[in-house]
């Protein structure tokens, strides 16, 4: 299973972000870790049964603002907690994949190192753009120096794998644009990339403008061409387009990720963060609260019972995201539901006369130039 550590506050608001973040230039970062480590008490209690962490993510907000030491110490206590817990042999894989969500403007060597020295073997830099005025654009402190600098930074301090985000679909921007900024990230020697399509969230200021029509947006046409002209640049440099959004040289998939997309458990931890558990054969979403002084005083987490049917859907909505999709019938079966149903196979049926996903016996997938319909292809087979 994976374990994910929320943390909420970040130096700024960026006007697209719809995640539990705050801005705040300052933060009790050690009564924090804190409230984190009696959580991780009480949840690792409920437990049922040996479990393997196989990777632990730090995300937000801006985790790279968490004094190192005290990320350090909520690291440490996770691979305790699940050692000792264990009912046949440890918990914690050996090659545990250990990321923290950084921006530019928290990173630089120093930092890095820091990161490195307290079991951090992952970093994934929201980069974003390479473009100045994109950068103010979309809200962002740093400017491309700055991140290309953050980049090099991690580097020195000899962080072993290093992701960067971009965001394309930006007003005015052409595909040719988009592959450059991509192209000038590759040069820097990364084996992994996230390039997510720019989308407009209620409850956000970019949401607020679009409502009144004041927000520029990118034509649909054009973020489809740099869709396809990503992918084209970045497999013809030997990367797997191995999600929707991510790309990456083989065996540098993010295995967090890809534990969520497959449908695995995950120990959620910290303020707005969210959990998937199964006990004794009950499936648990829960979701912590939202406001750092309510979680840290101990308020209780929200928590929803997944029925069967709901599951299913989520795994096919989950799964069709990979380049691999998901074998139905195996994933029903998982969780005690009718994988091809009647609807299902008349659904599929016409989905795949119009090229928009593969069948291989119960298996299903979108091929790359179907995930531009992905969300309707995914609620079709609902």
């Amino acid at each position: 299973m994976g374990v994910y550590v929320h943390f909420p506050w970040c130096l700024a608001k960026c006007p697209y972000c719809d995640f539990v973040s705050y801005a705040s230039s300052t933060s009790d970062g050690a009564g924090y870790a804190d409230a984190v480590l009696r959580e991780l008490e009480k949840r690792s209690e409920t437990l049922d049964g040996p479990r393997v962490a196989a990777s632990l993510f730090f995300g937000g907000g801006t985790p790279s603002l968490w004094d190192a030491r005290d990320l350090g110490r909520v690291l440490a206590r996770i691979r305790f907690a699940f050692a000792t817990h264990a009912e046949a042999g440890p918990r914690t894989a050996g090659d545990l994949e250990i990321t923290v969500e950084c921006n530019p403007t928290s990173l630089d060597e120093t930092r890095a190192r820091a990161l490195v020295e307290a079991g951090v073997n992952r970093l994934s830099i929201g980069v974003q753009s390479l473009d100045d005025d994109r950068l103010r654009f979309l809200g962002r402190l740093h400017d491309a120096r700055g991140a290309l600098e953050a980049i090099r930074g991690a580097q020195r301090a000899q962080v072993p794998r290093i992701s960067a985000d971009l965001i394309y679909g930006l007003p005015g921007q052409s595909a040719m644009d988009a592959c450059g900024e991509a192209a000038a990230l590759l040069d820097l020697g990364l084996d992994h990339l996230s390039c997510y399509q720019l989308t407009i969230e209620q409850g956000t200021r970019f949401g607020e403008l679009a409502k009144i029509g004041r927000l520029p947006l990118a034509d649909d046409g054009a973020v489809a061409d740099t869709f396809l002209a990503l992918e084209d640049l970045l497999t013809s440099r030997g990367f797997v387009h191995y999600e929707i959004s991510n790309y990456a040289r083989p065996g540098q998939e993010a295995r967090h990720n890809l534990g969520y997309w497959r449908g695995g458990e995950y120990l959620g931890l910290g303020c707005g963060a969210c959990g998937f558990l199964v006990r004794d054969g009950v499936a648990i979403r829960y979701r912590n609260d939202v406001d750092p002084r309510r979680y840290a005083s101990g308020a209780p987490s929200t928590d929803e019972l997944l029925d069967p049917a709901t599951r299913v859907r989520e795994r096919i909505m989950l799964g069709l995201r990979t380049s691999g999709g998901l074998d139905l019938n195996d994933a029903a079966a998982s969780v005690g539901a009718p994988g091809w149903t009647p609807a299902r196979e008349r659904a599929a049926a016409w989905l795949s006369d119009r090229g928009r996903i593969v069948r291989e016996g119960s298996r299903v997938r979108i091929p790359h130039t179907g995930w531009l319909w992905a969300d309707d292809t995914a609620a079709r087979l609902f």
